[in-house]
């Protein structure tokens, strides 16, 4: 597994005990990499998706249910809700990564972590998300 992909992994783990523990993401991102497991760049990249999807997260949370049809955030699975906020933040903000991989890792990611349908779903939300990025300027 590569080190963007456990980098995602955790950064999920980081807003999942976050968002179900109310716990600061700093203290719950500290207490898992403190199991190790991630090398220095994976532990940078994970961070930044964590600390940048709870940055934007009121914007994310309204792109979300905007393209979540009948769907609040409140209702949603906590481990779909909080990969749909990482996948949203990289699409909008981290223009460096293609889209693609956006959304294949965050449903390959879903498909590990949560249920059979969770893929399909996050994948849905995501692919309509994708039609609000802006273009990179160089």
């Amino acid at each position: 597994m590569g080190s963007r992909r456990k980098g995602r992994e955790f950064a999920l783990q980081a807003l999942y005990l976050a968002d179900i523990s109310d716990m600061p993401e700093q203290r719950a991102f500290r207490s898992l990499v403190r199991g190790g497991g991630l090398d220095d760049k994976g532990k940078e990249f994970a961070e930044a998706l964590a600390a940048g999807a709870l940055r934007e997260i009121k914007q994310l949370d309204e792109l979300i249910v905007k393209y979540a049809q009948n769907w609040e955030m409140s209702r949603m699975a906590a481990l779909d809700r909080n990969l749909l906020r990482l996948g949203a933040y990289e699409i909008i903000f981290e223009l460096d990564t293609p889209v693609s991989v956006i959304i294949d890792e965050a449903v390959e990611i879903a498909k590990t972590f949560s249920t059979p349908d969770s893929g399909k779903f996050v994948n849905g939300i995501l692919d309509r998300i994708k039609n609000e990025r802006k273009p990179k300027k160089d």
